[in-house]
Order: C-alpha cells, then structure tokens, then sequence
C-alpha cells in the first residue's frame, strides 16, 4: 500500500509525498527492495537533481548493490549527468565495467545516445569505443560501427574516419555485413559528407566520399538511389572536366533507370560541354514529355531542370539549345511567373536573329498568347509582349505574312490590359496594318485570306467607332481606308454588300477624287469584275475633278478615257441605242473640258473612238450618229 501510494503521487508530481511513503515502504520487504529504490532514485532526480543528489545517488547505490539490473544503471548515469557531474566521475572504471557486463548491446547503445544528447560527447565516445570491441562479434554492431563513424567526424577527424569506413566496407562483404538500417544511416552520412564538400567546390574531395557509398554496392545491381549516386558522381567528374568518366558514370545511372529525368539532364550537360549539337536538342526533345512518372518528380523539378538547361546553353552560346529549352519549359511548368520569364528570355534570343528566323518557326512568337490566356498576367507584362510584338511587326517590313501574324498578336495581347483611348488607338493601327497585310497576301496568289482580311477590318471598325466616339478624329483618314480594303476584299469575293460600301465611299465628307479613281480601279482588278461600279466612282470622280477651281485635265481626261473605254470596249461589233446615247454624254464631257492644254494623244484617241462610234451607229435609224460626226 506504501508502495502504490508512493507510485500514485509521483504520477501527480507530487515528490515529496511520493518520497515519504516509498521511505516509509522501505520497511516492509514484501516487495522487491531495489525496486522501491530505483523509483526513490527517480523521485528524487526529477523533485530536484541538484539538491537530492547525494540521496538519490545514494538510492540508487544501494538498489545496484541489491540487484544489478539495467535500469538502475541507466539512472545513475542520468542522475550525474542531471546533477552536473563532471566527465571523469561519469568516466570512473567502476560505472564503465558495470555497463560493459551487464548492459545488453542496445542498452549500451541507449546510454551512448542519452550521452549524447547531454551533451557529454567525449564520454560518449570512450564508451562507444568499448562497446565496439566488447560487441564485436555482435550481428547488430553496425550501428554502433555508424555511430563511431559520425562522431569521429564530428570530431574532424576525418582519417580516422575514413580508415573506420574502409574496414566496415572489407567486413561488409567478408562476413561482418552491415543491418539494411545500418546501411542506410551509412549512405546517408556520407552522403552528406560529399554534398557538403560539394557544396564548398572541393569536388575530389566529395567524389572520395561518393565512391565510398558506391562501394557497398554489388556489380550489376540495380537502384534507384545508385542511380543518383552516379548521377552524383557524374557531376564531380563534370566539374573536374573528366567527360569520359562522367560519361561512364551517367550510363550506370542509365542502366539504373533509364528514363529518370536527371539522367537525361546529366546527359545534356555531357552534351554541352563536348558542343554534342545534335545530342543536346534530342535529350530535351525526349524529357519530361516522355516519362509515364514524371508525376513522381517532386517540386516541378522537371522545369527547375529545364530552366538551368537553358541558362547552360546560353553560356555555352548554343542558342538553338536554349530555344528548345525555354520552349519545354513554356510547356511544362505551372509556375505562371517561371513561365513568364521564359517567355521573355525567349523573345529576345529570337528577336536578336529574327532575320534569319524560318517562317516555320513563328510558332515561338505565338506561344505566348496561348500561355497568358491561362495565367493572371499583369498589365504591365502584357504590354511589354504587346510591345514587343508590335516591335517584332516593324522589323518585318520585307514579310507581309510575318508581320500580319505579329500584329495581330499584338493586338490580341493588347485585350488583355486596360482599355484606354492609347490602347484602342494601337489596336485600330494592328488590326488596319492586319488586314492591309492580308491583302497584300491575297494579290500574292494567298487567295483564302480575303476572308481573314474582311474580319480584320470588321474588328477594326468596332475599335475605330470606340476611338471617335471619345475624342476628335476628324483629320483621321481610317475611315477612307477601311473603306478602301473593305471594298477591295468585298470585290474580290463578289460580296453582294460591295454596292452597300461604294455608297459609304461616296458619303465621305469632303471626299478626294483619287479615292474614287482608286475604287473604280479596284472594281475591274481582276477577278473583280464590276463596271457599274467603276463607271459611277467616275462619273463622281469626274464631277469633282471638273469642281476645282483649277481642274486638272489629265485626270479628267483619264476618267473620260475609262468611261468611254467601259461602256464600249474596244472590238465590240454590236451596240444598243442607250449605249450609245451614254456614249454621247461622256463625249459632250470631253468637249466641255478641252482647252489648249488638254493632251493631244487624249484628243486624237477621243477623235477616233468617235468615228468608230459613229461607223457602229450608221445603219441605225437613230441620230446618234449625226452626233459623232458634230464631234469630229
């Protein structure tokens, strides 16, 4: 009852009360005596080590020299190491043997680890050293032979060390071998040596370190982690400038597992540094894309890779490299801000040979609309790409499909910043210069985009009518040249709306006549074929010529020339009587506007256009041809 009263207040920390009934209990001797000290030991340790130390050391004492057990070994050394003890007390050959005879091998393990965490590492270590020879032949002495290893170089002393790992490595394999768990706390700390040396540029150093590990591999075994040991290893040869060893190195790890995303890096690292221009491309064709499991590949370090390939490639000056390299990466990486980062490194690699770009390869400009479609791009990144591609735009002067896709590119980016009269103004100049490029296209044989034209100018006349209804535009010329592509592309399709756009011409304010002669033109550029149309942009294009003050008679004579010419084509046998009567207007025209200075050619073309006129008209009842002759 003493006992349990005892036990009951020092789990409500109640030592005092705890102590007394165990003290109390001591005179009974039904229960285990050393028992009932070894918890007055503890009682005292935990109530206050420092001020109890005598007795609770005393306790102790008497419960070992009642009964040796473990635990009551275990507690004195706490007991000193909680009381301050110094380390020859703790050291003392009397508490040494007492572990060393009756501690199991874990046990002696636990002290060692309770010493450790004291920290009372120099004891630790003389009581390792024992436990390694006492427990030699012990099937667990590998981790204490691991222990041994990482104090010794905690303790720098890393010959020693070394020596220590040399022999664990000959008795792993005579033997002596090492637990799986043992093993890996082994690989673990040499590995961690090795990074570190790598870390700090002393690449010999960490390969030493590496081959270690590699050593407790058997030939032609096949690991995941010894992949990444040669993969490690690759990198220090790499860094020594031994490829040929790094290569053999990369196909171990290879042969490992092939499709690991880091092998293939390694590989294009090789591939770089031998300028290997056909290897390196092909590493990356084949990386992340390829792999079933490259889900497994933790903290997207599939595009970390990726991005340190292109940065290589760059300083290796092998831009072809690095194009491919930010074009994976724009592909595979879910970091929005990683992404946009490559896209500008590789707008501006292929800005610097845009030149020499292929017209296959505008697919690079055109990634990023696609990319930024799904991220939150900020303003001020959107209108560094729409800039650039505006840019890009200008420099392709000599290409008219290069710069239509940049402008409109342009002008896709621009719908993703905030609207303003600046901003619709470029989108109106994207879409005109667009739709102007189409057209030139299309007069190059590009026949299918007279369709892609007639969008160009649809949108742009929304954002033209944005633009004028907020500000004063009325020196703005866009409208007569909407209207102009407009009419052209309609013409050319036979658009039944082309007579609607002819009528939005003539309601121009203060319109030029050379627009109109452009009109009538681009209603007989073949395939076009309109000439009623033609024949009414000049008649008005005549009346205005005839309204200057000072007409000029060329351009009048050329209207009346082309009038004359549509309404009777040169060669034709037959004519109607209202043909004719038109023909006499547009003659009575010539006449009203010949002077001194009206050009001879055009009078002596008038003059026989004329009489051949008046031949077809002779054997009509009509009087047309009387007509004809009061003109000559």
């Amino acid at each position: 009852m003493c006992y349990n009263f005892g036990v009951d207040m020092y789990n409500m920390r109640k030592y005092e009360e705890s102590s007394f009934w165990l003290r109390y209990g001591l005179h009974f001797v039904n229960l285990s005596l050393a028992k009932v000290l070894r918890l007055l030991a503890t009682v005292f340790l935990e109530w206050d080590c420092l001020q109890f130390k005598e007795k609770a050391l005393n306790a102790v004492r008497l419960a070992n020299k009642e009964c040796v057990h473990p635990s009551g070994l275990y507690l004195k050394i706490r007991i000193l190491l909680g009381s301050g003890a110094p380390d020859e007390q703790i050291r003392s050959g009397e508490l040494l043997s007492s572990f060393n005879a009756h501690l199991t091998f874990h046990t002696n393990m636990g002290v060692i680890i309770l010493l450790l965490s004291a920290p009372r590492e120099a004891v630790a270590f003389d009581l390792l050293k024992r436990v390694c020879q006492r427990f030699a032949a012990s099937p667990d002495l590998g981790s204490a032979l691991v222990l041994h290893i990482e104090l010794l170089l905690q303790r720098n002393k890393e010959l020693l060390a070394k020596q220590k790992i040399e022999d664990v490595i000959t008795g792993h394999f005579t033997g002596r071998p090492l637990t799986p768990q043992s093993l890996i706390c082994l690989h673990i700390l040499l590995w961690a040596k090795a990074s570190k040396n790598f870390e700090a540029k002393n690449y010999s150093e960490a390969l030493q370190w590496y081959n270690y590990s590699l050593s407790f591999y058997k030939g032609g075994q096949l690991d995941p982690n010894l992949a990444k040991l040669q993969r490690n290893r690759a990198s220090c040869f790499i860094h020594l400038q031994q490829l040929d060893r790094a290569k053999e190195a990369v196909t171990e790890a290879g042969r490992c597992d092939p499709d690991d995303i880091f092998t293939q890096f390694s590989i294009y690292k090789i591939a770089l540094l031998e300028n290997n221009a056909e290897l390196g491309p092909q590493v990356l064709t084949s990386g992340p894309s390829s792999r079933d499991d490259c889900v497994l590949v933790t903290g997207n370090a599939s595009a970390h890779l990726l991005s340190l390939a292109a940065q290589m490639a760059l300083e290796n000056e092998q831009q072809d490299i690095a194009v491919k390299a930010l074009e994976s990466l724009c592909e595979y990486s879910e970091d929005a801000k990683q992404v946009l980062t490559a896209l500008r490194c590789l707008v501006r690699i292929v800005l610097s040979t845009i030149e020499n770009v292929p017209e296959g390869n505008r697919c690079v400009f055109n990634r990023e609309i696609h990319v930024v479609q799904f991220i939150l791009l900020r303003s001020d990144q959107a209108h560094w790409f729409r800039r650039i591609a505006w840019n890009c735009a200008l420099l392709c002067e000599a290409s008219s499909i290069r710069m239509r896709d940049f402008f409109i590119l342009s002008y896709q980016l621009s719908l993703l910043c905030p609207i303003d009269s600046g901003l619709l103004l470029a989108q109106k100049t994207c879409l005109f210069m667009a739709a102007a490029c189409a057209l030139e296209l299309y007069r190059a044989s590009q026949a299918d985009l007279l369709t892609q034209a007639l969008e160009h100018i649809q949108v742009c006349w929304e954002v033209w009518n944005k633009l004028k209804a907020s500000d004063d535009f009325a020196k703005d010329q866009t409208d007569t040249l909407l209207l102009l592509f407009e009419f052209e592309a309609r013409a050319k399709l036979n658009d039944p709306k082309l007579e609607t756009v002819l009528e939005s011409v003539l309601e121009i304010d203060n319109i030029q006549p050379k627009v109109l002669e452009t009109v009538a033109a681009l209603a007989m550029e073949p395939p076009a074929h309109f000439p009623l149309l033609c024949k009414k942009a000049l008649r008005m294009a005549l009346s205005l010529h005839r309204k200057q003050p000072h007409p000029d008679l060329t351009c009048c004579s050329q209207c009346v020339h082309s009038l004359i010419q549509l309404s009777l084509p040169s060669g034709v046998c037959e004519v109607e009587p209202r043909v004719l009567e038109e023909m006499w207007g547009y003659y009575e025209e010539a006449l009203s506007i010949i002077t001194g200075d009206f050009p001879e050619l055009e009078i002596l073309w008038l003059l026989t256009r004329a009489w051949n006129t008046g031949i077809l008209s002779e054997f009509r009842p009509s009087h047309t041809h009387e007509h004809t002759g009061e003109l000559k």
